[in-house]
């Protein structure tokens, strides 16, 4: 079953994670609240989708610095930075750490939907991408070794009667293990399959 996503919200003031967690499911989104940047790292499962709507200055910890530990454990959560105290440095900051956006408070509805949209897009668009990613390297974990020789050749470009030579058997035989890494591969060509593995491949 496909996991809908959620917008999470961190924010110290109670009555601004209300107004966004309402906000958000106005539009028939799902939304959790934390207080604190503590809290929702301790509570987020990196297996869920969504995107982040994150305040920039709270106690403990900042907005900043809690994007930061997210980098440091490996999760990609797009993040909306929001801030009642923004200046120019600082929204160019928040875009160099890879925000979505950085936005003021009280954030317009609109603007502010708009941009967990487009988040949420991002978001599943990286989870297609991985999830691809890793089926790639299954197929690629799952050859042997002889198909794994063949395949960086194929990928090269090299044409059967030059493999067949460079690895000392015969054309049939590199046939018949192409139509097999095809299969697996589950693509009709060789094109298609080099597109796969270069765009995908680990």
């Amino acid at each position: 079953m496909k996991i809908k996503p959620t917008v999470f919200i961190v924010d110290d003031d109670e009555a601004v994670r209300q107004s966004l967690q309402l906000l958000a499911e106005s539009v028939g989104l799902q939304a959790r609240c934390f207080a604190g940047p503590c809290e929702f790292l301790n509570a987020y499962d990196s297996s869920l989708p969504g995107c982040l709507v994150l305040d920039v200055r709270m106690p403990g910890m900042s907005g900043f610095e809690l994007k930061a530990k997210l980098s440091e454990r490996k999760i990609d959560l797009p993040v909306i930075f929001l801030t009642g105290h923004g200046d120019v440095d600082m929204g160019v900051g928040a875009m160099k750490t890879g925000a979505v956006d950085f936005i003021q408070k009280p954030p317009n509805d609109e603007v502010l939907l708009d941009s967990i949209q487009k988040a949420i897009q991002q978001d599943a668009e990286k989870r297609r991408l991985s999830a691809e990613r890793d089926g790639v390297a299954e197929r690629l974990a799952s050859l042997t070794k002889r198909e794994r020789q063949i395949i960086e050749l194929l990928v090269q470009g090299d044409p059967d009667k030059q493999i067949a030579h460079e690895l000392d058997i015969s054309i049939r035989a590199v046939g018949l293990h192409r139509r097999k890494i095809l299969e697996k591969f589950c693509v009709n060509s060789v094109v298609e399959l080099t597109r796969l593995v270069v765009k995908l491949g680990p």
